[in-house]
Parts: C-alpha cells; structure tokens; sequence
C-alpha cells in the first residue's frame, strides 16, 4: 500500500503558510519587502501583486495535492514546489549577496532549503 499521509500533510501546510503569504502581498503589498529590509514604492506594488498571483496558485496546487492519492501526480506537485523554492533561494540568494549580507533574506533562504529537502523527502516515500 502507498504512503501518501507525509506528504499530504505536507502539502496542506504549505497551502496554508502560501495561502496566507498570497493575501499579506495582496493586501499590503509593501509589508513582506519591508520585513526583508526593502522599500516598495507604491508604483511598485504591481511586483508584489504578481508573485501574489503566483503565491494564489501554489497554495492552489497544495490544497488539491494534498487530496489526492496517485502517486505520479503527488510527485508531479512536490517536484513543482520544490522548483518554484529552488528558484525563489536561488534568486534570493543573489539578492542577499547584493544587499551584503542581508539576514532576513539569508533566513528565507535557509527556510526555503529546509522547504525543499521535506518535500524531496516525502515524495521519494511516495510509493511507486
């Protein structure tokens, strides 16, 4: 029998935590730069509203996830976040480079690593 339980929660925790970044960018679209140490302008904010298009999305793709039970799709969806935060650390990684040392992008960078290795983790315990 397949072993989807990790996984599964996995994903609907990571629909609530990008859900709930999805409406803090939505709704105060300066608020999450700021926190980094970065000044949005408000005519900037039409950045923030697309990685919140983004972030609506992802959460999307958790929440349906995280019900389902074939075993190709659940890998599918891990290996999609697992690139969309490899990308997100790679970038912000450069970004904090940039910034010379900025710590609280160097913590999200961290988190998202952490993000990515619980995902790789429980989709290679998805049975085949």
């Amino acid at each position: 029998m397949a072993s989807f339980g990790g996984l599964r929660k996995l994903l609907m925790v990571h629909g609530v935590v990008t859900l709930a970044a999805a409406i803090v960018l939505a709704f105060s679209p300066g608020l999450i730069p700021r926190v980094a140490g970065v000044q949005l302008a408000p005519q900037a904010y039409l950045l923030a509203y697309l990685l919140a298009g983004a972030e609506f999305g992802i959460a999307f793709l958790s929440f349906g996830g995280s019900q389902l039970t074939d075993p190709r799709a659940l890998r599918l969806i891990a290996g999609t976040c697992i690139v969309f935060h490899a990308a997100s650390a790679l970038l912000e990684s450069y970004a904090a480079y940039r910034e010379s040392g900025n710590h609280v992008l160097a913590a999200n960078v961290v988190a998202r690593v952490v993000i990515i290795a619980l995902f790789a983790f429980f989709s290679r315990r998805t049975a085949k």
